[in-house]
């Protein structure tokens, strides 16, 4: 019996996707850099200094279909409120969802409803746990398809 793949989603983050980030605490990027979000290391992480509104930003080098966030946070240093937003190359940032992470260290998974096309995400970090703003973030993925 021939089994038929629907598209399983994959990690959409390789060596060419591009990655920015709001700020690094004391400009730290040694010890702290956005590098650590994809490092798959449970020690280390990237983390932000203070500020309202901090963000992660994600260009990838073909069209893709994103279907799933996955974030780590550490507890106390989470966003109570996320919004992603994406866009196709040269065009605008358009709210894309929202979500409510839990304030907690593990591993939480947030699907994306109709799987929008984008070159783009931005993943913005609003309402901090942490009284000064910060974010802390061991690890991020997100997951989708090539858009064909």
């Amino acid at each position: 019996m021939a089994l038929f793949c629907l598209g399983m989603a994959s990690s959409l983050i390789c060596s060419e996707t591009q990655t920015r980030v709001s700020s690094v605490l004391n400009r730290d990027v040694k010890q702290y850099g956005k590098k650590y979000m994809f490092d798959c290391n449970e020690e280390t992480c990237w983390n932000s200094d203070q500020g309202e509104c901090q963000w992660v930003s994600l260009e990838f080098p073909n069209t893709v279909r994103v279907s799933e966030l996955k974030v780590q946070f550490q507890g106390g240093f989470s966003a109570k409120t996320c919004r992603l937003e994406g866009c196709l190359k040269d065009k605008d940032f358009t709210v894309l969802s929202h979500f409510y992470p839990e304030d907690n260290n593990t591993h939480q998974s947030f699907p994306i409803q109709e799987a929008p096309v984008v070159d783009k995400v931005k993943i913005m970090f609003e309402n901090s746990a942490d009284f000064f703003g910060r974010i802390i973030v061991y690890s991020l993925d997100v997951l989708g398809e090539k858009a064909s």
